[in-house]
């Protein structure tokens, strides 16, 4: 935690950015715990609020897109020689994958919430030939709907904030219930808007 705190406190909402990027391409940093640390620093005014979401929402959006990139150009010849590096095992690559086919794109969309997943979503969707904009239409929404839920939830907790993880086993399979069934509902109105856009 001592690095986080470090991190945020020389290097501000730059931090976040670099924080982030390196977290979702799989390196070891606390993904979850880092934004409602960011949302304490909020509560506390030390950071704004507009600022350190933006800045939460560039560093998952860089991170999210690179892996994708990844994904495209190097595939899984890369991902099975450098993945354990970055704590990415064949288990969990094969678990998403399973994950993949049942949900499609909406695994972009609801994975950041899900242990190890998102991690693992994009670089499968650069593999599988999504284009970009099937791929930011899902993988953006969600960056920014989980960066708005912890910083947020950070900010509410305050000097509870460390009590993010209780919150997490307690109440993530609601909330990822709740996203799903969002994220269908969007998804029938877009297919109809398409239709009757024709």
């Amino acid at each position: 935690m001592q690095y986080l705190s470090g991190l945020i406190e020389h290097y501000g909402y730059i931090g976040i950015i670099l924080a982030l990027i390196g977290g979702i391409i799989g390196l070891p940093i606390p993904d979850e715990v880092l934004l409602t640390y960011v949302g304490f620093n909020v509560y506390q005014g030390r950071m704004l609020f507009v600022p350190a979401l933006l800045s939460a929402f560039v560093g998952g959006l860089g991170g999210i897109t690179l892996s994708y990139l990844i994904g495209i150009k190097l595939g899984l010849p890369f991902l099975k020689k450098f993945g354990p590096k970055f704590h990415i095992t064949e288990e969990r690559v094969e678990r998403t994958r399973k994950l993949f086919v049942k949900f499609g794109p909406f695994l972009l969309l609801i994975g950041y919430f899900i242990p190890g997943i998102r991690h693992v979503v994009a670089y499968l969707s650069g593999m599988n030939g999504y284009t970009y904009k099937k791929f930011a239409t899902f993988a953006y929404l969600g960056a920014m709907i989980w960066c708005f839920t912890f910083i947020t939830l950070g900010r509410i907790l305050g000097e509870n904030w460390t009590q993010v993880g209780f919150f997490l086993s307690r109440y993530s399979i609601y909330f990822v219930f709740l996203l799903i069934v969002g994220c269908l509902i969007y998804y029938t109105y877009w297919k109809k808007s398409r239709v009757f856009g024709k």
